[in-house]
């Protein structure tokens, strides 16, 4: 399909005003612009908020990990000790 041509716009602008009303556009565009504003504001807010939780996750990973070591580093000394008494 291809694009309008310049009558075919000013002809869609005039309905839109007509329907609309001259007051009612930039109140209209105002919300658009401020809704997409939002929009885009509330998407960078969630990316921090997982990357702020694959932090946290990837340290509590981290945490387990280290104490499974502790662990097991116990069981072996333990289990040396058996075989040296």
């Amino acid at each position: 399909m291809a694009m309008p041509s310049v009558p075919e716009l000013l002809i869609i602008l005039a309905i839109v005003v007509l329907l609309f009303g001259a007051k009612k556009i930039p109140d209209l565009a105002k919300g658009l612009g401020s809704g997409i504003k939002n929009f885009k504001k509330a998407v960078k807010d969630d990316e921090v908020e997982n990357t702020a939780q694959n932090t946290t996750n990837t340290t509590a990973a981290k945490e387990v990990e280290n104490n499974q070591n502790i662990k097991q580093n116990k069981t072996a000394q333990e289990t040396e000790g058996i075989k040296k008494a």
